[in-house]
């Protein structure tokens, strides 16, 4: 299966390059290119790609307000956004990330890192390292005037599912959860996704969002 790729950064060496670096996958293909959220939106609907490469930073709508529109318009349901960031100067990634982004990715991206990123995202992965995690978390932590507060869809997840939420938040891969829990892989993949599945999230980022947002797990902890 061709996984269909929309770009979307104001500075079009940057799009040259992306496509560059995809086009060495016979199974990614390039369907567009934006240099501002408008467009994007407006590609969004028409080419209908798996994945969008979205820059935070563009003239007039910018990554994150393109972002929430895509993934909340029905005609564009299926697309699903990573954000090409710089980490010394993007302030807004949990911002971006919140509003339905499935993960980030900086513009030193390795070729190889990029194009699994890509099938990743587009498989129905979220793309989160421990290393983003610790980047989201620092961004959270220094939101001014946040206090996180209880949510109430935890009381429906298992004492085993709320733990494992919790080591998600902390960056932990299935692999290192499922040590930690002592059980397999496979239960604490099906622990994760049940408890996304209980907790109405679209996936592994917004488990982590949740987990922060509800007080569950708290910065620096």
């Amino acid at each position: 299966m061709t996984i269909k790729v929309l770009l979307a950064d104001d500075q079009a060496l940057v799009r040259a390059g992306f496509r560059s670096l995809l086009a060495r996958s016979r199974d990614i293909t390039v369907v567009g290119e934006a240099q501002d959220g408008d467009e994007t939106v407006r590609l969004a609907a028409g080419a209908r790609p798996d994945v969008i490469l979205m820059d935070i930073r563009m003239p007039g709508t910018d990554g994150i307000t393109a972002t929430r529109r895509i993934v909340t318009d029905p005609e564009t349901k299926g697309c699903r956004v990573i954000i090409l960031t710089t980490f010394d100067t993007d302030e807004h990634i949990f911002a971006a990330l919140r509003a339905g982004a499935s993960g980030f990715l900086t513009k030193e991206v390795e070729p190889a890192e990029l194009r699994r990123a890509v099938a990743a995202v587009a498989g129905g992965d979220a793309l989160l390292s421990p290393g983003v995690t610790r980047r989201v978390i620092e961004q959270f932590a220094h939101r001014p005037g946040h206090m996180p507060g209880p949510d109430q869809r935890l009381a429906a997840l298992t004492s085993r599912e709320l733990e494992a939420v919790r080591l998600v938040a902390l960056g932990l891969s299935n692999n290192e959860i499922a040590e930690r829990l002592v059980i397999s892989p496979l239960t604490a993949k099906t622990h994760i996704t049940r408890a996304i599945a209980k907790l109405g999230v679209r996936d592994r980022v917004q488990l982590v969002i949740l987990a922060y947002e509800s007080g569950l797990v708290r910065p620096g902890a």
